[in-house]
């Protein structure tokens, strides 16, 4: 049924990776994957900006996934560095292809999200890569292969948590550079801001649906 999230748990590297996915009310135009953010700051897959980017991307026609990282929520194991964080994510994405073989493949995170995303989605194929915020001086980004794929990187100019100016420079720095839209007054979290972020995904991706 359009728009119902189902909850459900498949077996990963570390044990249960618990899972919620929902259909989009149109065909389906893509397969999407949301990374949450740290999972030792309280991330997980109820974080208001993986839900909205989860509904952003939903409303556009994809099929979409939301997973608890190891050692969050029902998913078991610990924290691990974002290494098994990209394995999880890889068991997540070969699950959810059983079921969508063909469709385009948009990977999306947020925050520490956005570095196992980033991390993963050559490897995976991905045809969209999505960062939101992403903690370039905290984690290595400079060791990972250059995304081989259109890029978007939604970054608030107001982030007390990711330097903006940082996500600028290291944005100006890739060939080709990604595609950046820049949130004024905006927080890490964008408070206040969720719509101006659904817009942004929906702008750059396409004219959204209904649901």
């Amino acid at each position: 049924m359009p728009g119902f999230v189902e909850s459900t748990e498949i077996i990963g590297p570390a044990g249960v990776i618990e899972l919620a996915a929902a259909l989009p009310a149109t065909e389906v135009r893509a397969l999407a994957i949301i990374c949450h953010p740290h999972p030792l700051f309280g991330g997980s897959m109820s974080n208001k900006v993986v839900t909205t980017t989860e509904r952003a991307l939903r409303e556009l026609g994809a099929a979409t996934l939301r997973f608890n990282f190891r050692g969050v929520g029902k998913s078991a194991g610990s924290f691990d560095q974002g290494i098994g964080e990209s394995s999880d994510l890889t068991v997540v994405y070969q699950h959810a292809r059983k079921f969508f073989p063909e469709q385009a493949f948009w990977l999306a995170g947020f925050s520490f999200g956005s570095y196992v995303a980033t991390r993963s989605a050559n490897a995976l194929g991905a045809n969209q890569l999505i960062s939101i915020a992403p903690p370039v001086e905290s984690w290595d980004f400079s060791a990972i292969e250059a995304p081989r794929m259109p890029w978007l990187v939604l970054q608030g100019e107001a982030d007390e948590v990711v330097s903006a100016e940082a996500v600028y420079r290291f944005v100006e720095r890739q060939t080709p550079p990604p595609a950046l839209v820049r949130f004024p007054e905006t927080s890490h979290f964008f408070h206040g801001k969720l719509l101006e972020l659904r817009d942004a995904l929906q702008n750059y991706l396409g004219t959204p649906t209904a649901v």
